[in-house]
Formats: structure tokens, C-alpha cells, sequence
């Protein structure tokens, strides 16, 4: 069972106390206002999508939105509690995304469905600091295996509640967390539900705990457990490998696996799913060569938080997320190749570029028994594939220093029977300009 939330609040507090010896931090706080940060970050983001199915909405999606996010960062009070506060202003403005059109998230939407013109939110959360751990409370954007807010819109998305991160203990990070409601990517609504994505359930709370301990400059591992009120406990382990051969070669090794349970009412159905993968790199200079194998065990998809990012090229999550498909259905076994080019030996610092291929096979849902997920019973020896090309550049020098411009292009296909259940075939286009200043 799980540990519940009060008891791990303390159980963490308390390791920091015993380990102030080991970490000073606290002691050198400059202030709140010495040590704060001002920063507007502007974000120009051009989302098309092509439907090329029958089975979706058979038109094509288009939005076109600038984002402006200033944010306040205090610094902490000094003395052996330390004090401050993080908030945020979000306005999001319209460029282009008519009535009428399927909804990419970019752009809040009024009471009858249409994108609105332009939309604004503010955040902030509370904090304080101990030795080298921090209590945080309010609008959060938590980011680990089990709860990981997505950032691949507009805006991020953020949740409610409670979040302490502790690195007093050398090598060791904890993480824990108790959040009661959620606000997506396109909304202003900070008391929306936590819902499961594929499951289409909404939790009333999440806690988690979990953390990661770095064994040495070669191996990383991983641990969390998660609990979705009434619907499911998640557990997680992971094991990251890098072995340098020489100063240009090396070769990583990446595994990992979740494991998820129904709990409490179980309002999304019986639940027993065990979804793994590993993930082999070669790096050599400038490029990195990658091969991913992904598998799901379980006749009901691998579910997560519904505005959560679960990217396939960070540290410590599943290897075959892509930019549309999770590769997570009944029983999907999917394979992934992967090219990774840094240009900064071709005369080009900064410009980077990326391909991969995922193909899987063998989705099969026909033997679940029933509950949220029932639509995936009509699938059997489902097949799907997905090819994702980027380029990006990040200006290096002058007034535009640290201005990233990305472009993605995407496909994906999938049989007959994925597609009346899951996303449809479809052809995707995205642009984004950024810009971060700081004051």
C-alpha cells in the first residue's frame, strides 16, 4: 500500500533536518528580493493537422497563437527557514484557428466550442526552503514518471496542490507530491478535474513519492509510486547506463517499466497492466544512433494524468512516445529508430536535427473485460506506424541570443480498426519561435 501523503511530507522533512549538516544552501540565501528573477518568455506556435482518414474528422485542423508568459521568481529569506514565492501571468492571443475546426489545444475555447481571441491566466505558488529542501504550494508543473505536466502547447499545463523535492541526501533526488485539481494547456480553469487520459475518468487527488539516486557518473536509477484516487496505483523502476568508450564514442542503455493496478472504486474498471521498454544508443561525435523496443502487457492501454507530457527523449520515461502516438495500446509491441545530428561541426553551433520511425503491432484488446476502456474490444492484431522529422536552431549570439526556432514534421497511419478508436491517420505540420528574456 501506499504511503499516505501526511506521513511522507514528514518522513522527507525530516530526513532534510538530520542532513542539514550535509547541505548549506539555506545559510547562503541572498533575500527574497536580492536573489529574485523577472522573465518574459514569448512562444509563436503554428499547429496544422491533415486528416487523412476517414475515420477522423476529414478537414483539416489549423491554429496559429502567440503566447506571453512573465514570470516572478522571489529569491528565499534568509535564517534557517527560508521564504518566497513563484507567479506567472499567461495572455494568449489568437492568429489564426476558425469555428468550425477540430480543437489542437492551443487556443481556450468559449461555451460554444470556438477558439477565443485572446485569453489570460496568473499562478503563483508559496515556498520555503530547508537545507536543500523545498516545500512548495500551489500552481505547480511537477515533472516525473508518474506525474509529468505537459509543456508541448501554448502554455504548460499546471496542478494544484503540494510538491517537496529534496536533495540533501549526496546523489539522492526525492520527489513527492499531493495535487487535488489541474488546469489543462488551453484553459484558465485551476480547479478542472485530474483526469486519466485514455480511461476518460477523473481522480479527485493524486500522491505520489519516488525519487532518483545517481550511483555513480555512469548509472542512474529510478523509483516512484503514484495513486490516482479510486481508480489506480501506478509503480515505476528505471535503470540509466552510459558508458563513454573514448572522448568521441559512447554507448547508453536505457530501461524502464510501469506497472498499474485498479484501487479504491476502481471507476475505470479492472485494471493489470505491465508496460516496459529499453532503449539502446550509440553516440559517436556529432550523432547518435538509437534502437528502442517498447512492449505492453495488458488488455487495457498503458493510461496517464490527461494534460501530462510523457516525452520518449527524456531521462526516465517510456522510449517510444513520439509527438502523437504513445505506442501504449492492448498488448502493442512497437520498435523504434532513431537519428540524432548536432551541425556545430559543420561551421552551424546551434542547429540540430532529429529523425525516428516507430512501427508496432499486435494491439489487442478483444479479451478485456469490461469498465472504461471497452472500446479497444473491437481491436485485434492492430497495427501502427509513426515517422517524425525535426530541425532546430537556437541563435548562439547577439540581441537574439537563446531565440529557438523549431520545425516538426509528422506522420502516422494506422489500420482501420486503431483508427475508429484512437487518433486517426493524419499528416502534422509545427512551427514554434521562442524567446526567453530575463531582467
Amino acid at each position: 500500500m501506499l504511503i499516505t501523503q501526511s506521513k511522507w511530507l514528514l518522513i522527507l522533512l525530516w530526513a532534510s533536518v538530520s542532513s542539514v549538516t550535509m547541505a548549506q544552501n539555506q545559510s547562503e540565501a541572498e533575500g527574497f528580493i536580492e536573489d529574485s528573477h523577472v522573465g518574459l518568455f514569448m512562444r509563436n506556435f503554428y499547429f496544422n493537422r491533415d486528416f487523412r482518414s476517414d475515420y477522423g474528422p476529414g478537414k483539416v485542423a489549423q491554429e496559429w497563437a502567440q503566447g506571453l508568459t512573465l514570470s516572478f521568481r522571489s529569491g528565499y529569506t534568509q535564517g534557517l527557514f527560508g521564504f518566497g514565492v513563484d507567479t506567472f501571468a499567461n495572455i494568449g492571443l489568437k492568429l489564426d484557428g476558425g469555428a468550425g475546426r477540430p480543437p489542437l489545444l492551443l487556443l481556450a475555447r468559449d461555451s460554444n466550442g470556438n477558439p477565443e481571441n485572446e485569453y489570460s491566466e496568473v499562478g503563483a505558488a508559496l515556498k520555503m526552503r530547508l537545507s536543500d529542501t523545498e516545500l512548495k504550494a500551489g500552481d505547480l508543473a511537477p515533472y516525473n514518471p508518474v506525474m509529468a505536466i505537459a509543456t508541448s502547447r501554448l502554455f504548460p499545463a499546471s496542478a494544484q496542490g503540494l510538491q517537496v523535492v529534496s536533495s540533501d541526501i549526496p546523489g539522492l533526488r526525492l520527489d513527492a507530491g499531493h495535487f487535488t485539481s489541474g488546469n489543462d494547456v488551453n484553459s484558465t480553469n485551476r480547479d478542472g478535474p485530474l483526469k486519466a487520459f485514455y480511461a476518460q475518468r477523473d481522480a479527485s487527488s493524486i500522491d505520489y513519492v519516488g525519487g532518483w539516486y545517481k550511483v555513480n557518473s555512469q548509472l542512474t536509477l529510478g523509483a516512484f509510486a503514484a495513486n490516482y484516487a479510486d481508480i489506480w496505483n501506478q509503480y515505476y523502476l528505471s535503470a540509466a547506463l552510459n558508458l563513454p568508450i573514448n572522448d568521441l564514442q559512447a554507448i547508453g542503455l536505457q530501461l524502464t517499466a510501469y506497472h498499474t493496478d485498479d484501487s479504491g472504486k476502481s471507476i475505470a474498471g479492472n485494471i493489470n497492466n505491465t508496460t516496459w521498454s529499453a532503449e539502446l544508443a550509440y553516440s559517436v561525435g556529432i550523432q547518435k544512433f538509437t534502437l528502442a523496443r517498447q512492449q505492453v502487457h495488458g488488455d487495457e492501454p498503458f493510461d496517464y494524468l490527461g494534460f501530462a507530457s510523457m516525452p520518449g527523449d527524456a531521462i526516465g520515461f517510456l522510449a517510444n512516445k513520439a509527438q502523437n502516438l504513445d505506442f501504449n495500446l492492448p498488448n502493442e509491441r512497437s520498435w523504434q529508430l532513431r537519428y540524432n545530428l548536432d551541425l556545430v561541426s559543420f561551421g552551424a553551433p546551434g542547429l540540430t536535427f532529429m529523425a525516428r520511425y516507430i512501427t508496432s503491432e499486435g494491439i489487442d484488446g478483444s479479451h478485456y473485460g469490461g469498465g472504461a476502456y471497452s472500446r479497444y474490444q473491437t481491436v485485434t492484431d492492430g497495427s501502427r506506424w509513426e515517422r517524425d522529422l525535426e530541425v532546430a536552431y537556437v541563435v548562439q549570439s547577439g540581441p537574439a541570443k537563446d531565440l529557438v526556432i523549431r520545425v516538426g514534421k509528422s506522420a502516422h497511419r494506422a489500420d482501420a480498426s486503431v483508427q475508429r478508436v484512437d487518433l486517426p491517420s493524419l499528416d502534422e505540420t509545427r512551427v514554434m519561435i521562442e524567446y526567453p528574456l530575463s531582467f
